[in-house]
Order: C-alpha cells, then sequence, then structure tokens
C-alpha cells in the first residue's frame, strides 16, 4: 500500500491544504485525499510535491509492506 508524509511536511513548512494545492496546481480536495491514503498521485504530481517541499520522492512516499 502506498503510504505518504504528505501531512507532516505540510505542517513542518506551516502550510494549509490550499496553500500546497496552489503551488503544484491542483484542488485542496485533491491534497486532502492524498493524505488519507484514498488517491495515489501521478508521478508528475508526487514529484511536484516532492519538489515543492525540497525532498526527494521517497521521503514523501513509500511502500507499506502488507503483513
Amino acid at each position: 500500500m502506498l503510504e505518504n508524509k504528505v501531512r507532516e511536511l505540510r505542517a513542518r513548512f506551516r502550510w494549509t491544504q490550499q496553500d500546497l494545492a496552489d503551488a503544484i496546481g491542483v484542488t485542496r480536495q485533491t491534497i486532502g485525499l492524498i493524505e488519507k491514503g484514498d488517491y495515489s498521485p501521478s508521478v508528475t504530481l508526487a514529484l511536484k510535491i516532492a519538489k515543492t517541499f525540497h525532498v526527494t520522492v521517497e521521503e514523501v512516499f513509500f511502500l507499506k509492506e502488507e503483513d
């Protein structure tokens, strides 16, 4: 399952979901869905998120092993 640290990174930058959405060109709802794990972003969108936070994609998104 794809996990992410978008919420944690947003908190570190003190950004709202809307701030991040505006920075990468998506809706606030999209950010909410990504954070909840209900939407897996495209590679392009994942790269935009990582670039916005000045980290690698692997620092934002990772696979959680299933038991």
